[in-house]
């Protein structure tokens, strides 16, 4: 069996990792490690990994979202890598969805969920107003059912699962993007310059707090930031990401 490494960048936000890792070692049956990157937090992230025996690279300032992915991946050992928001919930049968889905065909390249906030197509619509209510719904919703599987031409980096040879082949994250935003657009571009294909696997249902940190961070710049990665992707590819939403 696969062993999938899950990387999980964050900053500032004890509550919201304790709450994702509690999903993560509930929910789910497969070989897996945690690698936390701790983007310089001063809330008690790094005295949690020791005391969880999380394994973690405590980086010395907030250097965003791409660079704390990239040094994560560096780390990592598993056949697969699974890129997680810190803001995520996982329940019962997640992973063993998202993996039958990445290894349906040898052209698959990554995964992603649907969700109860995205932009594009993973966002669905949902009933619940709460997470036990998430995890009532996550019951019927993550029912294996490979007729729930739909090609995309972009997946969000809310949990973000790709092969270790699309890391080969691709590399790393273009951290020219920091400190987030379209870095997942554009390494699905360029994973699919390599012939792979992306799935979102309906299959699949997690729960997103959306953009919790950025916002915290970024609260005043929250837009500016957005069009300003927007053109750095224009600029980089000739076209607007917008197109494959």
């Amino acid at each position: 069996m696969t062993r999938t490494s899950i990387i999980i960048p964050t900053f500032n936000g004890l509550r919201l990792l304790r709450n994702c890792v509690e999903a993560i070692r509930g929910h789910t049956a497969e070989p897996y490690e945690l690698i936390v990157v701790d983007n310089a937090s001063s809330d008690g992230t790094a005295e949690y990994c020791r005391r969880e025996k999380i394994a973690f690279i405590s980086l010395p300032a907030n250097a965003g979202f791409p660079a704390a992915c990239n040094h994560g991946l560096q780390l990592a050992s598993g056949d697969e890598l699974l890129l997680l928001n810190n803001d995520v919930i996982v329940s019962k049968g997640w992973l063993t969805n998202l993996k039958a889905a990445l290894y349906s065909a040898p052209y698959i390249g990554i995964v992603g969920p649907v969700t109860n906030y995205a932009s594009g197509r993973q966002q669905i619509s949902t009933g619940y107003s709460d997470i036990a209510g998430f995890h009532a719904a996550a019951e019927t919703a993550n029912i294996s059912d490979p007729s729930k599987w739909s090609e995309t031409t972009r997946l969000v980096g809310l949990c973000f699962l790709f092969k270790r040879e699309v890391f080969t082949k691709v590399g790393l994250f273009d951290e020219r993007f920091s400190p987030g935003h379209f870095e997942d657009d554009d390494y699905c571009m360029r994973a699919r310059l390599q012939g792979y294909r992306l799935l979102i696997a309906g299959d699949c249902l997690v729960h997103h707090e959306g953009s919790a940190s950025f916002k915290e961070v970024y609260r005043s710049g929250w837009k500016e930031l957005i069009e300003r990665n927007r053109g750095l992707y224009m600029d980089k590819w000739g076209v607007d990401p917008g197109q494959f939403i």
